[in-house]
């Protein structure tokens, strides 16, 4: 399957979109306000994206692509889009970086929107809160302020409802990623908890007039008495599948708040023992002083007892986002 490589679409668009996208709308916006309220996308763009999946993608694959457009304000207007191909890890001469370069000069070279603007991502049972995805989004949105990233939920859409969502990363994450400190006192420190690591922008479908004429014509010519027959509401088989995976998720949550349990209870038995010794050395250079001899030496406590090594708690966030998005998919 094709596999972004972390950082090749800041790469490909340092040079070309920063400064386009950033040049159409009002400029880089606060750390407390998101650059984009909207994201308006043409129906081609989703069908591109939906004709994506059914052509390459195959159970639990994952299939991406390049977003194009411009910004009008704080609205991200998403005008095409073009995949990324398929390629395997034999394929060692395939320069991802090289393709989507020689992409946007061609559609420039044809007048079409050439501004890179995000990117898009099917899913699997909602399963797209994953490290990966956090670190490419990170990069985009890094290098094109504007940036987001498209889910699409091609299960979801199976059973009749559309299912496309718009994501950024909040302002905190991205200071956070900027660090790259993933402490549990760095997340502390800044607030972050795994409900407020994505911002949901909302997305408006958008068709020129000329489909939209079409499609009345179409849904007056359609013979169908009762269209709601077409759509299949069955959902026990997908709703077990679900629930099996977040069993799955939640059991891996488990494993880790044992491994913090673990680290907590290190830190404290430390700190005791640390605590232990001072005393001991305090009542050693007492008794030395009342015999008239000079203190023990200062030691350094750090090298005598070095700290256990926290766990990363940026995979634990990840893991609640997933849970979290697949409890929301349940109940749905």
């Amino acid at each position: 399957m094709a596999s972004r490589k972390e950082g090749t679409g800041p790469a490909a668009t340092s040079s070309t979109s920063t400064t386009g996208a950033g040049g159409k709308g009002k400029g880089k916006s606060g750390s407390g306000d998101s650059a984009v309220k909207q994201v308006q996308i043409d129906g081609l763009v989703v069908l591109k994206i939906i004709k994506h999946y059914q052509e390459e993608g195959q159970g639990t694959e994952v299939v991406q692509g390049v977003l194009l457009g411009l910004v009008v304000e704080d609205r991200l207007e998403i005008t095409n889009c073009f995949p990324f191909p398929q390629h395997t890890e034999d394929d060692a001469d395939f320069d991802e970086v090289q393709y989507q370069m020689e992409m946007m000069r061609s559609l420039r070279h044809v007048n079409i929107d050439h501004l890179h603007v995000g990117w898009y991502q099917s899913t699997f049972y909602g399963s797209f809160v994953t490290r990966a995805l956090l670190d490419s989004q990170f990069s985009y949105q890094h290098a094109i302020e504007e940036s987001v990233v498209l889910i699409y939920d091609p299960i979801k859409t199976a059973q009749g409802s559309l299912s496309l969502k718009a994501y950024r990363l909040t302002p905190k994450l991205m200071e956070v990623c900027k660090e790259k400190d993933f402490s549990p006192e760095a997340l502390k420190k800044a607030t972050i908890t795994f409900e407020h690591m994505f911002e949901e922008v909302p997305i408006v479908i958008k068709n020129s007039h000329l489909i939209n004429v079409l499609m009345w014509e179409l849904e007056k010519k359609s013979a169908v008495a009762d269209k709601h027959e077409l759509l299949s509401l069955a959902s026990s088989s997908h709703l077990g599948k679900n629930l099996q995976l977040l069993m799955d998720r939640v059991d891996e949550m488990s494993q880790d708040i044992v491994k913090y349990n673990t680290y907590m209870r290190n830190t404290s038995k430390q700190q005791q023992q640390k605590h232990q010794y001072q005393q001991r050395r305090q009542q050693e250079n007492m008794q030395r002083q009342s015999r008239g001899e000079p203190p023990l030496p200062e030691e350094d406590l750090s090298k005598l007892f070095k700290p256990p090594q926290a766990p990363a708690r940026m995979d634990s966030l990840l893991i609640a986002g997933t849970v979290l998005s697949r409890a929301r998919r349940a109940t749905s």
